[in-house]
């Protein structure tokens, strides 16, 4: 490969790595604009997160594309190819967490249509703050190739289900206490679930940056184990 073909390899590249960082900026303000109209019934803010949840998708399908016509016209190998297969990987996550965003933003509107009658008062602020810190964190880790920090990811996943079961513990008992919170209690448990996949996808982008830079494939495997490699 001669010196300007490869200069234009490595802007392909580093151009890729810049727009999944600029989705998993977007997919972040989902689930922060998500939040938000739910905790303030916004419902200017609650739209914004469905609408543009058509955005998200179209991020998906260009970075698909780029990641694409790079393997066709430069056939990367070793490191190259992994990070182009991490790229795939991450993008397909971001898009689902694009999804659960949407899925709060939805929920929260059913409850505001619903005059907000017999909704359990139930916390989930800091779940979703732990989440997008698992969020920001992966994505951090993939900007620098940080396998310590992608690590760190995984270990918070163990935070955040935690937190899901205590949500769900608060929920059946409001919902036996008082039938009338049923309907409204099931609602604030799919956006319990909801910030617990979101924590879940944070994860597998974590796990994909370890095998970007150690070149192991780390899904399926024990925390300790994971910590080991990175630490490698």
């Amino acid at each position: 490969m001669n010196e300007h073909l490869s200069k234009q390899y490595d802007a392909d590249l580093e151009a890729i790595r810049t727009r999944v960082l600029q989705m998993g900026g977007l997919v972040e303000q989902q689930i922060t604009c998500a939040m938000d109209g739910l905790a303030n019934g916004d419902h200017l803010l609650i739209d914004q997160v469905i609408n543009n949840d058509t955005r998200v998708n179209s991020h998906e399908v260009a970075l698909d594309e780029a990641c694409s016509h790079v393997i066709a016209r430069r056939q990367p190998a070793a490191g190259d190819l992994r990070m182009i297969m991490t790229v795939v990987k991450t993008i397909t996550d971001l898009e689902r967490i694009g999804d659960e965003a949407k899925k709060i933003a939805k929920m929260a509107k059913k409850i505001y249509e619903a005059q907000r009658a017999f909704v359990p008062n139930v916390e989930l602020t800091h779940a979703a703050q732990l989440a997008i810190d698992m969020l920001r964190k992966a994505l951090d880790a993939f900007a620098r190739l940080d396998t310590v920090a992608a690590a760190d990811v995984v270990r918070q996943d163990r935070d955040v289900d935690a937190e899901f079961k205590s949500v769900m513990r608060q929920l059946i008992t409001f919902m036996m206490e008082d039938p009338r919170t049923i309907s409204r209690g099931l609602d604030i448990l799919f956006i319990a679930k909801s910030i617990e996949r979101i924590g879940d996808h944070a994860k597998n982008m974590a796990e994909y940056v370890v095998y970007m830079v150690k070149g192991r494939d780390v899904r399926h495997v024990s925390l300790e184990e994971i910590e080991r490699e990175a630490l490698r």
